[in-house]
């Protein structure tokens, strides 16, 4: 309720006070000269400009284009409205105004029409936008585990390569023969792998296969059969 009631009083002083200053700037062209609807164009013309520079204000406020043609606009409505209040105060003999003030008078409507075009014709420049944030971790995960989606090789450790073995001397007859070296496999693959695998076999009812591992994780088949091993 208090903030209605503050909202309607501001609301109240506002209307007040552009009643009097609209009154005092046709009381002012009118006595410079102009009669008629022409002295009832003029406060229109001042209250229109001093809004348009605000609008700009307002609307370069998160931008970094430069302010100083819409501040100088806004200072020329402003020192216009003030002005008429001040010279219909008393301070000013209405039944006799200068002349430089009826030349001022005079030539207002070109002013504020070049102002008006300036404000309503540049261009507004785009608002600076905020770098979008990096995607959470627990979310990349999440999104890896959806069943049917290959997971991209390029967020996984790539596993290291299986030494080659070097070729040795012709061993004798009776020696036994060299078993293949098994590779070793990260902990987070094997970890990954089974997230894969869980969710192929939800979604085929098959458990997942050496040709499915490779395919899924870009890894080579005596690593794929390593994880398979691990798997099972």
């Amino acid at each position: 309720m208090r903030s209605s009631l503050r909202l309607d009083a501001v609301l109240v002083q506002a209307v007040i006070a552009g009643a009097l200053s609209f009154s005092h700037l046709h009381d002012l062209a009118q006595a410079a000269g102009q009669s008629g609807w022409k002295a009832w164009a003029y406060p229109v013309s001042v209250d229109l400009l001093l809004v348009a520079s605000w609008h700009r204000l307002r609307t370069l406020r998160n931008t970094d284009a430069p302010r100083q043609a819409a501040w100088i606009w806004f200072t020329v409505a402003l020192a216009a409205s003030l002005g008429a209040n001040v010279a219909t105060a008393g301070l000013l003999d209405l039944a006799d105004v200068p002349d430089w003030l009826r030349i001022l008078v005079a030539g207002w409507p070109a002013l504020a029409f070049l102002g008006g075009t300036l404000l309503a014709h540049s261009p507004v420049p785009t608002p600076k936008q905020d770098e979008p944030a990096p995607v959470p971790d627990e979310a990349h995960e999440e999104e890896l585990d959806q069943p049917g989606r290959p997971a991209p090789v390029r967020d996984l450790p790539v596993p290291p390569e299986p030494a080659q073995p070097e070729p040795e001397a012709i061993a004798p007859a009776t020696a036994a023969p060299a078993l293949p070296a098994v590779p070793s496999v990260p902990p987070a693959l094997i970890a990954h792998a089974r997230k894969l695998a869980d969710s192929h076999q939800a979604a085929t009812g098959h458990a997942i296969d050496r040709d499915t591992l490779c395919s899924r994780l870009g890894v080579p088949a005596p690593m794929a059969d390593a994880i398979a091993a691990q798997l099972a």
